[in-house]
């Protein structure tokens, strides 16, 4: 089960269930696609085929609902 959280930009922001407890994203779009630390502060995990200004800008999208997916992160895993 991977629940989408928004779509932004032409990218899907989504959780994959049963997977790390360590809060973070996924990303996906087209071109490519990244993961996403929310916590204990936001940064990159990895990234497949997406380049630095398509990283910077989902980047500031997360920035900018940061709230909302952790608020997602903890409604949907319970923690």
């Amino acid at each position: 089960m991977s629940p989408t959280i928004f779509r932004e930009r032409g990218y899907r922001f989504f959780f994959f269930s049963r997977e790390e407890a360590r809060p973070h994203v996924h990303v996906y779009s087209p071109d490519g696609e990244a993961k996403f630390w929310l916590e204990p502060q936001l940064g990159l995990a990895r990234n497949y085929r997406l380049t630095k200004v398509q990283l910077r800008e989902i980047e500031t999208i997360i920035e900018g609902h940061i709230d909302e997916l952790k608020a997602a992160w903890h409604h949907h895993f319970g923690s």
